[in-house]
């Protein structure tokens, strides 16, 4: 009968009203904040209960997580990417994002082909390229499917240098453009005679720099540069300053030992020091080189790609391959510069998510507190959001480690069913971009992948996998 004469103590799953109840009558209720797993979708709750605890699908999971921790990217070389990219020899651009024709693009990524069109010089001015893009006499492709990664808008066409990323463990190659820097950039839409030139020099003068270096270097190690850069206050996605300067700091002995001319390092020299995001591209090569190490393990749950065209947002598990499971891309919640809102925003856009997919940006945010700056919230939201993070991952990476957090790995391998289970998404920090081509960057913030990608994701893994 002690129940009648101790100070009732609750323990409330649910509807809140239940605690306000206990709590008027003077007993103490504990809120527990809980949610029915998949949505409480019955059928969905099934697919996902046949999953769970599965021996196969653990045991694919620990392969997935041990080959992307087994990855060893290393910066190779540059070269057009019609030289490096499988598939790139013909009029092509690759486009950030899950597959999208030109008709529904975003305003951003459109600027950005017709940009890349006149590159290319496939036309004369804009109003051409756009008529050459609407004609169907180019092909689209997203860069995932071509090994690649870009961030926003993500193009690249035949002509533009990439980075050419290979895995020291397998000898897969990954790739990515370069980092033109902020302002008027082709990532964000503009195609102005500005962007066209800055691009061509990038090609002319830049890529034969940085190709000399790397040859003379014999290839930069990258994981060793990040676990670096994140002691250092980065979280390699929207903070790079610090790995931006320890890459600099690496290719210098090499640039100067190297046959390219004097004066044509100091051009590459001061652009590469003035472009804190310069690293960002690598950062993202890296992290898909990590990620396709993991890729294709008959029945794995492990998240290989998240990735927003403007339009819609993807994912990719191991166990399906290139199969995409889509759902509309959110607008991104954040700090705008002055005399924008949420009114102008394009939804979520690029391939840089491919950075929290490999436990990184967002998911690193604690060893960035300086984040909060740029993208909202305080240094305390920086390190909870990152021990969430852990609740939907298979693990950890102890090559990057997070001071703030004693030293601890930083959450790595999403999991699809714990998402699915859990309801808390995976936190990606990002720039945002203007609607309309060429305006440009107008603010960064937080945003989450849709919960709809995961459950698509979970009901075709379970629909995939045999009784058993």
């Amino acid at each position: 009968m002690r129940l009648f004469t101790e100070k009732l103590q609750v323990l409330n799953v649910g509807l809140g009203a239940f605690a306000d109840a206990i709590e008027a009558a003077g007993g103490a209720a504990t809120r527990i904040d809980w949610t029915p797993p998949a949505g409480g979708d019955r059928s969905l709750g099934l697919a996902l209960a046949r999953l769970v605890n599965d021996a196969r699908v653990e045991a694919a999971n620990r392969t997935a997580f041990a080959a992307y921790l087994a990855a060893q990217p290393v910066a190779q070389g540059i070269a057009p990417a019609r030289e490096a990219v499988p598939g790139m020899d013909r009029r092509i651009i690759l486009h950030a994002g899950p597959p999208i024709d030109w008709a529904e693009m975003c305003g951003p990524m459109q600027g950005a082909i017709i940009g890349a069109i006149l590159f290319e010089g496939w036309a004369s001015d804009p109003e051409g390229a756009r008529r050459l893009a609407a004609q169907d006499a180019i092909a689209f492709a997203p860069c995932h499917h071509h090994g690649a990664v870009g961030p926003m808008a993500g193009v690249i066409s035949p002509s533009m240098p990439v980075w050419i990323v290979r895995d020291a463990a397998t000898g897969r190659e990954c790739f990515s453009n370069l980092n033109e820097g902020l302002g008027k950039v082709l990532r964000f839409g503009a195609n102005g005679a500005e962007v066209i030139t800055r691009l061509r020099w990038m090609a002319g003068t830049l890529r034969p720099v940085l190709e000399a270096t790397l040859q003379e270097a014999g290839g930069i190690e990258l994981k060793p540069l990040m676990a670096q850069a994140l002691h250092m206050g980065d979280e390699v996605h929207n903070r790079n300053a610090a790995a931006t300067s320890l890459l600099l700091r690496r290719l210098l002995p090499p640039m100067l030992a190297s046959r390219a001319g004097r004066g044509e390092i100091a051009e590459a020299v001061g652009f590469i020091a003035g472009n804190d995001h310069f690293f960002l591209n690598l950062s993202m090569a890296a992290s898909k080189t990590m990620l396709d190490a993991a890729r294709d393990v008959p029945a794995s749950s492990m998240v290989t790609a998240m990735a927003r065209n403007g339009v819609t947002f993807g994912i990719q598990l191991s166990a399906t391959g290139n199969r995409w499971f889509t759902a509309p891309s959110p607008i991104v919640d954040g700090l705008f510069f002055p005399g924008y809102s949420t009114a102008d925003a394009a939804p979520d856009l690029g391939d840089s998510a491919i950075t929290e997919t490999a436990g990184l940006g967002g998911f690193a945010m604690a060893a960035a507190p300086a984040i909060v700056n740029f993208v909202g919230g305080t240094p305390d939201d920086a390190i909870a959001n990152t021990a969430a993070m852990g609740h939907i991952t298979l693990g950890r990476n102890g090559g990057f480690t997070l001071p703030a957090m004693q030293f601890a790995g930083t959450p790595a391998g999403i999991d699809a069913r714990k998402v699915v289970d859990t309801g808390l998404l995976p936190i990606i920090n990002t720039g945002i971009a203007h609607r309309e081509a060429g305006i440009g960057q107008i603010g960064a913030g937080i945003t989450r992948a849709p919960l709809d990608c995961f459950t698509q994701a979970v009901a075709a893994l379970a629909a995939a996998l045999p009784d058993g």
